[in-house]
């Protein structure tokens, strides 16, 4: 059985989709029904052969599946729950048990839990489409769900600006209102900043909360990308206040390649590194700063390496 790691968070969303999900679809295909409408059709068409065992309870199997799929096969995570959905409505159909609105919208929160959003289930139309228990209780959540989304586009569009400006400013000034900036950037994506403050004589630029862990953070706007010294300076920080603790270094301009190497090779560390590349591709919607943080420490659990750009890490 093929292991996995995930975080207590998310083994507990993919523990409920899992209870959501188990009426959807027969685990295997009935001799006299239609093979396509199963899970087991479902992880063979998508590549999902060794996420699939006959053994155990179905309930387990179905967990299996999920995890499996999203720790190894992320890109195919969303995919597979969209043909259950699908495949599962005419299933249920059949049986007299149409799939309700309300499981839908149950599931794409817990979905929103592992920081993933399927657009199909979330259209209003397929969401209206389906019968509901409570249908006055529905109407207005998706009202307010939508206005939501048109808020979150607008404060993302309103940090961009914010960005640009930023640059018009002089070193000292442009030093300040990128902190401010990057307060917050962590604040809309609830990730409860706390602003700059010193230790000792240090300077921490700030520090945020990500999967139960605390991420202390320096920013920097300089001409010059950064390099080692600054690199090891900062990692010697991480170091000497916490061993649970991490770091994450924001450079504007980003990082020389030679730094960011002769770092790698100096051993073990404990912090990642964005720079603007990064910020603009959150900006622009591609990636949400979650997200970014979760392949950046997955990366660098994986290979050492402390910086890989946004765009490389998504695609």
């Amino acid at each position: 059985m093929i292991k996995v790691s995930l975080s207590l968070a998310e083994s507990a969303a993919i523990e409920k989709i899992s209870k959501l999900l188990y009426s959807f679809l027969p685990w295997k295909p009935h001799p006299y029904a239609n093979p396509y409408i199963s899970y087991k059709a479902i992880a063979l068409e998508l590549g999902l052969k060794d996420f699939y065992y006959a053994e155990g309870s179905k309930h387990q199997g179905i967990k299996f599946l999920l995890e499996n799929t999203y720790e190894k096969k992320r890109d195919l995570f969303c995919k597979l729950i969209t043909e259950i959905v699908r495949r599962g409505i005419t299933y249920r159909n059949t049986k007299n048990d149409p799939v309700k609105r309300e499981e839908i919208l149950e599931l794409n929160n817990l979905i929103l839990q592992l920081q993933f959003k399927i657009p199909e289930l979330w259209d209003k139309k397929f969401i209206d489409s389906l019968p509901t228990n409570s249908p006055v209780h529905v109407k207005p959540s998706l009202i307010s769900d939508e206005t939501k989304e048109k808020k979150d586009l607008q404060i993302l569009e309103n940090l961009s600006r914010r960005l640009i400006d930023i640059s018009k400013l002089t070193p000292q000034e442009r030093g300040y209102e990128f902190e401010k900036f990057l307060n917050d950037m962590f604040d809309f994506y609830n990730l409860n900043p706390k602003s700059p403050f010193r230790v000792t004589g240090e300077q921490i630029d700030g520090s945020f909360e990500f999967d139960g862990d605390i991420y202390l953070v320096e920013a920097k706007w300089q001409s010059k990308q950064i390099g080692f010294e600054d690199l090891a300076a900062f990692q010697k920080k991480v170091e000497g206040k916490a061993t649970w603790n991490r770091g994450v270094f924001v450079s504007f301009n980003g990082f020389s390649q030679d730094g960011i190497k002769a770092f790698e090779r100096a051993g073990p560390t404990s912090i990642i590194c964005i720079d603007g590349r990064d910020l603009y591709c959150v900006l622009e919607g591609k990636v949400t700063l979650p997200q970014l943080i979760k392949l950046k420490i997955r990366r660098a659990g994986e290979t050492g390496e402390v910086y890989v750009s946004a765009y490389e890490l998504i695609l």
